[in-house]
């Protein structure tokens, strides 16, 4: 627009995005939060290269770990009609605010993506650039003399870094417009997906048509042909994904009364039924799983490549999958916080149990149905796969009350504070990297390993309640507090 409406807004949106986050994370500990992203990708990049991951290994790691973080960026289409409704209480983003803005909701949403893309892209992206290209230089013996290249390498790393989170962040808008469509929306979605597994059946270098493509050879067809796709799926995103659209009316029984005499617990019930009526309802727990599912199934690929053993697919994908028990807690912490019940006779302790018992319902249940998927596809003794489900709910548990015990009921906010991330990180990679080893590294597993690994999966179940009991003492004397 020629009134420079659209720069203006977002010009605002990147300056709101950094004036929240630094003023959440008292300023210095989030301007240190890119400085801690260069820091772990250069220390996990000049590992795999020292012992004896292959560079273009490694760079394809990173873009696949771009691309999955683009599909979560791209799950605002979940809460988009949620925040039009002020489902998050008195907070009102500055995306959704076309009817008092001389813009249109489509022009918004357009800018809010920008935005998004234009601020991670230099939060994470660039970081993690930095330190991957410089870490590779170091362990490759290149020393000093490689610092020209390294910067070379450093800028289309970033570039294509950057291009692999657009593509995610489009798949996930494209893929919930085409859904929202109705059944000839998901016959059009399942039809692409089974068009490219017929793809990857067939051994097509599908990866050479994507920016990664055009990290390993940047010649003009293959930018042509990575462009065109990035292209091509937010097209599809912009003509199918509308915020602002509201469901047609309906009319449905009271659940509440139905839900609860089922969970027990009326604050655990009403959890349950704010995910189950927010948009997306409990797909996009199921969403986030799945994604994390073919995450571990790359990670498996890659590693079988990496030390010429067939990983364990019980032990691989149980742990891995416990991962979910974030985002399940996320969302289901992402409609209330404390003061929403203040009105009511609860205590904070009350609050937090009642988040327990949903996470119990739900976040070890998705995880082990998409774990039963993992088995039906991958397949594997039955003893291994035992003893990854024990894992599963183990793992569920620990990332659960670690995060509950760091964070309380911000798990996605207050994880940007670098002191935060790095605790957390570090709480996950001490259990996580040993049993990750056996499972990549040593298949087919002992019985030995496998009744310590049982054993550990108890463990870190325990560790994860003891951390959520803590948890009871220390949060109502932070929010009495505030």
């Amino acid at each position: 627009m020629t009134d420079g409406r659209t720069r203006r807004v977002f010009v605002e949106m990147l300056r709101e995005e950094w004036r929240m986050h630094s003023h959440l994370f008292r300023g210095g500990h989030f301007a240190l939060f890119p400085v801690l992203i260069a820091a772990l990708t250069a220390g996990a990049a000049w590992l795999l290269v020292t012992t004896g991951t292959g560079p273009g290994t490694v760079f394809a790691g990173l873009h696949a770990l771009a691309f999955v973080f683009g599909l979560h960026t791209g799950s605002i289409g979940f809460v988009g009609r949620d925040a039009l409704r002020n489902l998050l209480g008195d907070l009102t983003l500055l995306v959704f605010t076309a009817r008092t803005l001389p813009l249109s909701q489509d022009r918004l949403l357009g800018i809010f993506v920008v935005k998004d893309l234009v601020y991670y892209a230099i939060l994470f992206l660039l970081p993690m650039a930095l330190g991957t290209a410089a870490a590779v230089g170091v362990a490759s013996g290149q020393g000093a003399t490689a610092v020209l290249p390294a910067v070379s390498t450093a800028l289309g790393l970033w570039a294509t870094l950057t291009l692999t989170f657009v593509l995610g962040m489009g798949a996930t808008i494209a893929a919930l417009g085409i859904t929202r469509r109705g059944v000839p929306g998901w016959t059009l979605l399942v039809a692409l997906s089974a068009a490219v597994g017929v793809a990857v059946a067939g051994n097509l270098d599908i990866a050479a048509y994507t920016p990664y493509g055009v990290f390993l050879d940047p010649t003009l067809p293959r930018i042509g042909a990575s462009l065109a796709l990035v292209a091509a799926v937010f097209v599809v995103g912009a003509l199918t994904f509308d915020a602002s659209a509201r469901p047609a009316a309906r009319t449905v029984a009271p659940a509440f009364r139905r839900w609860r005499d089922r969970v027990g617990d009326p604050v655990a019930t009403k959890t349950l039924l704010d995910v189950h009526r927010s948009s997306g309802g409990f797909g996009k727990v199921l969403f986030s799983a799945a994604v994390l599912l073919g995450v571990t199934a790359s990670l498996i690929d890659l590693a079988g490549q990496i030390t010429g053993v067939s990983p364990s697919v019980g032990v691989s994908f149980g742990a891995i999958l416990g991962l979910s028990g974030f985002t399940t807690y996320n969302w289901l912490t992402q409609s209330d916080d404390v003061d929403s019940y203040l009105v009511h006779p609860l205590s904070v302790e009350d609050v937090f149990a009642a988040k327990f018992r949903a996470f119990l319902l739900l976040g070890p249940l998705v995880g082990l149905a998409f774990y039963a998927v993992a088995l039906a596809w991958r397949g594997g003794p039955i003893l291994e796969a035992l003893v990854g489900a024990v894992l599963l709910v183990g793992v569920a548990c620990y990332i659960f009350g670690t995060t509950v015990y760091l964070t309380g009921l911000s798990p996605n906010e207050f994880l940007f504070d670098t002191g935060l991330f790095a605790v957390f990180g570090l709480a996950m990679v001490l259990p996580l990297v040993p049993i990750l080893v056996v499972g990549f590294a040593l298949a087919p597993v002992s019985t030995g390993l496998l009744a310590a690994l049982g054993a550990g999966g108890l463990v870190l179940a325990l560790a994860g309640v003891g951390l959520y009991r803590r948890s009871l003492a220390k949060w109502p004397a932070r929010y009495r507090e505030r």
